[in-house]
């Protein structure tokens, strides 16, 4: 009976954040794609693109803003009601785009209304990943804490895999001009169907045993925000350092590197993209290793090897990227996402131990979040700029420092016996 509902637990994890990671990813290749024309029509074709990733930025400042809202009530209420919250926030948002007027139907009021639908799911994410995480890890054995952590992070190559996997049978069955005027929409109208699973498998849970047991020992905190800042400032920021490379490296390796092969390289969008299919499947695979790797020694070893390796992905950018093969553009790709496996595979365990039950929604979310800012957020279209301005080799530069931003959050908690029980 455990078993069962042990399962039940993972597939709503796993389900969840593949869920809402189709609604991200489908926006971030339509940004790469076809937002810049469609939405931003009057700007030069340059500006158009830069527009579309300062478009995909924007909701990665409303993550943050998610977080702490969606951690309010997450340590208050529960993981549950939470979680289905954020999943519909979302999924509602990424269905409207699929219903919005071009600029040149509309107007100023197109991009305006794009940008709020973006924002929209930006706050709905915020909360989205640290409950799904804490769903996992909170009900996992001894001993399994990693191995459960890593459920929510496979939600990612899966919904990366549904979203450009119908990008790309749409690319590859319309005629240009049908997937820019009305092919583009159909992930988007899509995402509703995903929803409804989503929420079905949710609704079927109950609290995990971590949040029953905080609040039988104390009433829940009355502002988490303002418990975590004042009590538990040294670990927001170390976790949000440790997960800047995790964004980074994948932000580089999909929308960054989609719009620079298809716009810059002149790759076909379809054989791009099918490049990439090909090499997501190294994401889940670092996710399953660095998630028994934790479990056998600990998440924050498996991290730091991961950002040594993306230390070696950005010095190979530059050469598999620009050599003019598809072939060593996959390579670079599989590298790539494999070091964003291992560097994302554990922190599903890593994050929340960093935090007491009482206030660990809020203290996760904000983590995740604002380090997706400061790696993710500004990552395509500063890739664009670095390329632009000096080659692929400053994108790859960029790449390390990132890496070497997380190792110095690993380092703030490095030594310190402070990591705290995750379940009851």
């Amino acid at each position: 009976m455990r078993s069962l509902a042990h399962a039940r637990i993972l597939t709503a994890s796993l389900v969840g954040t593949a869920v809402e990671f189709y609604d991200f990813y489908i926006f971030g290749t339509a940004a790469a794609l076809v937002f810049g024309p469609l939405f931003f029509k009057p700007a030069p074709e340059a500006l158009q693109q830069f527009a579309s990733y300062a478009l995909f930025s924007v909701a990665f400042f409303a993550r943050p803003v998610g977080a702490i809202a969606f951690g309010h009530f997450g340590d208050r209420i529960g993981r549950k009601s939470t979680l289905v919250a954020s999943l519909l926030l979302m999924g509602l948002s990424t269905f409207a785009v699929a219903l919005l007027p071009t600029y040149e139907s509309a107007g100023w009021i197109a991009p305006l209304v794009l940008v709020l639908l973006r924002f929209g799911q930006g706050f709905g994410l915020g909360g989205e990943w640290g409950g799904a995480a804490l769903l996992a890890v909170e009900n996992a054995p001894e001993g399994w804490k990693a191995r459960y952590g890593m459920f929510p992070q496979f939600g990612a190559p899966v919904g990366f895999i549904a979203a450009n996997g119908l990008f790309l049978v749409l690319g590859a069955t319309l005629s240009g001009d049908d997937f820019r005027d009305w092919g583009w929409r159909v992930p988007f109208a899509a995402s509703l169907v995903l929803v409804a699973v989503g929420l079905y498998v949710r609704l079927r849970l109950t609290e995990t045993p971590a949040f029953q047991a905080a609040l039988a020992e104390a009433p829940p905190p009355k502002v988490p925000f303002g418990e975590v800042v004042a009590e538990h400032f040294r670990p927001v920021v170390a976790g949000t350092l440790a997960v800047v490379c995790c964004f980074a490296v994948f932000y580089i390796t999909t929308t960054w590197a989609l719009g620079y092969g298809v716009s810059q390289l002149h790759y076909g969008q379809e054989d791009f993209l099918g490049v990439q299919l090909g090499a997501i499947g190294f994401m889940a695979l670092g996710i399953y290793v660095a998630g028994v790797w934790s479990d056998r020694t600990n998440a924050r070893r498996v991290l730091a090897a991961g950002c040594g390796l993306t230390v070696v992905v950005g010095a190979l950018l530059g050469p598999l990227m620009g050599a003019g093969s598809l072939l060593l553009v996959w390579a670079f790709l599989s590298l790539g996402l494999f070091a964003m496996g291992l560097v994302y595979g554990p922190l599903g365990a890593f994050l929340p131990s960093l935090f007491p039950a009482r206030v660990r929604y809020t203290g996760v979310s904000m983590a995740f979040n604002i380090g997706g800012i400061i790696g993710g957020g500004l990552a395509p279209m500063t890739a664009q700029w670095l390329a632009e301005q000096g080659g692929l080799a400053l994108v790859g530069v960029y790449l390390a420092a990132a890496a070497g931003l997380s190792l110095a959050g690993l380092a703030m908690v490095a030594g310190e016996r402070r990591l705290l029980p995750l379940s009851d």
